[in-house]
Order: structure tokens, then C-alpha cells, then sequence
């Protein structure tokens, strides 16, 4: 019979993608160091749609199934969670959620798949991606690209950003209602963020 082993990093790693899912459990309002993000999914009325934003020129097609990304490269250790709700707070179970982003030196991988991966949400309309903190390149503020789609429905294509960034204000594009609600956590960084789409 063979052996299951796990190493430190595992156990972080599982550590933190259980304190993700566990803070999704608390519908309140996200907040970022004193900015308020959209009141989701406990939201009255109705949410406002996720902005779109430019998907940049390192998108690739057909990322591989996959949520997590640590093992792409080094870097500080970063669970991603959030849910995927109509503009009337519902889930959208069974939602493509494809992201990618730059390594910790602020190079794309454009000829594989590194730092790139898809998945579908739960019956819930959760996500959760863990994955390494990106790098900088020049002219860009620290940044995820995200791609959201619900069944045949219009994609939704647009950036997630980190609050208290110094690059932040010096970014053409950088627009604080896409901020993800960013926190320590033991062996690295929890990150939460829920796209509101018009399915």
C-alpha cells in the first residue's frame, strides 16, 4: 500500500485554503485597509456588475484545469477565494472562473501554461485558486487577470488589484472597485474577491 506523504508546505497550504473557504462562510462586507468593497454577497437590491477591464496581451487560450498554482514558481503563497453572484446576489454554480497572472520576477509564461489555470465554480458559486504572489513589470501595478463566463453567457474579462500598492496610483488603468480584500494569514496571504456578472 502506498504512503501518503506531506510535506510543511502542503499542510500551509491546506491551512490556508481552509481558513479561504471558512471566511466565505461569513457573508459581511470586505474591506481593504479602509476601502469598502461591494457589499456581496449579503447585498440588498441589487449588486453592481464587475467592471470590465482590458485582458492585456498575455492572455493565452484553453488554460489547463487547475487551481493550484503554487507549484508554477517561487514566491509568497496566496489563496484566492471568493463567489461568482448574479446582480441579485444568487450563485452561478457551475461558472468558468480562468486566471492568470505574472511570476514573482514579473514575466508571463507565453509559450506554457505557468501561472494559469481555470476552474467552475461549486453549487454555491465559490472559487478558490492558490497561487504566488505576482511581480512587477514596468508600467503596471501589481495585478490578476481574470476571465469569468456562466454557462454560454457573455465573458466578463477584467483585473483584480491589491490594496495599498505604491504603484497603484501611477497605473492608466488601475480602478480601486476591482481592490481585493487582502490579509495575512500564517505562511502567506488570503485574498478574497466576488464577481458579480449579468447571467
Amino acid at each position: 500500500m502506498p504512503q501518503i506523504g506531506f510535506n510543511r508546505r502542503d499542510l500551509v497550504a491546506s491551512a490556508l485554503a481552509a481558513a479561504g473557504l471558512a471566511a466565505l462562510s461569513r457573508p459581511e462586507p470586505a474591506r481593504a485597509e479602509g476601502t469598502e468593497l461591494p457589499m456581496t454577497p449579503a447585498c440588498e437590491g441589487r449588486a453592481a456588475v464587475t467592471r470590465r477591464q482590458t485582458e492585456g496581451p498575455y492572455f493565452t487560450a484553453s488554460s489547463p484545469l487547475k487551481r493550484d498554482l503554487r507549484g508554477d514558481g517561487p514566491g509568497e503563497m496566496l489563496v484566492l477565494s471568493g463567489f461568482v453572484l448574479t446582480p441579485q446576489c444568487r450563485p452561478v454554480g457551475g461558472a468558468l472562473v480562468d486566471l492568470w497572472h505574472a511570476n514573482a520576477s514579473g514575466d508571463y509564461d507565453n509559450a506554457g501554461f505557468l501561472f494559469r489555470g481555470h476552474q467552475f465554480t461549486d453549487a454555491q458559486g465559490r472559487y478558490q485558486f492558490i497561487t504566488r504572489m505576482p511581480g512587477l513589470y514596468p508600467g503596471r501595478t501589481r495585478h490578476f487577470h481574470v476571465k469569468v463566463r456562466a454557462g454560454q453567457g457573455p465573458v466578463l474579462t477584467t483585473q483584480l488589484y491589491f490594496p495599498s500598492e505604491p504603484g497603484n496610483a501611477r497605473d492608466g488603468i488601475f480602478d480601486r472597485a476591482l481592490l481585493m480584500d487582502i490579509r495575512a494569514a500564517e505562511g502567506g496571504r488570503l485574498g478574497r474577491f466576488d464577481f458579480v456578472i449579468a447571467a
